[in-house]
């Protein structure tokens, strides 16, 4: 019988993780649940041009609020960038039958990423 975990790293261990995986899985599957367990305790979350600086909590409703009015579609990530403990993406949501630009800047302490501040803008 073969071990299902053959060769593979755990994330700590694993320097090239890609932390925008998970948050894009649940930005396309508009799950404000499981996308809030990446928010900092504090983040700047800007949605349709209304920025807030809001809890984790206060995030998620937000987040949870745009999902019902804009059903995800697809969402992919069109650019990454970064620095060891920053990383940012700019990434597609269609949505609601519209089409959003998203950025995402992400932050990394001790091996715990955390998201310091999304953006959600219309294209026009």
């Amino acid at each position: 019988m073969l071990a299902m975990g053959l060769g593979f790293s755990s994330v700590a261990q694993n320097r090239s993780y890609d932390v925008f995986i998970p948050i894009a899985k649940y930005m396309k599957k508009g799950d404000a649940e499981k996308l809030s367990a990446w928010f900092a305790d504090n983040l700047e979350i800007t949605v349709l041009s209304t920025t807030n600086d809001s809890s984790r909590n206060q995030a998620r409703q937000i987040m949870k609020s745009f999902f019902n009015s804009y059903t995800p579609r697809s969402f992919t990530i069109d650019h990454k960038a970064g620095r060891s403990n920053m990383k940012y993406a700019l990434g597609s949501l269609s949505a609601g039958g519209e089409k959003f630009i998203v950025t995402i800047f992400v932050s990394c302490k001790e091996d715990t990423y955390k998201i310091q501040q999304l953006k959600i803008e219309r294209i026009e």
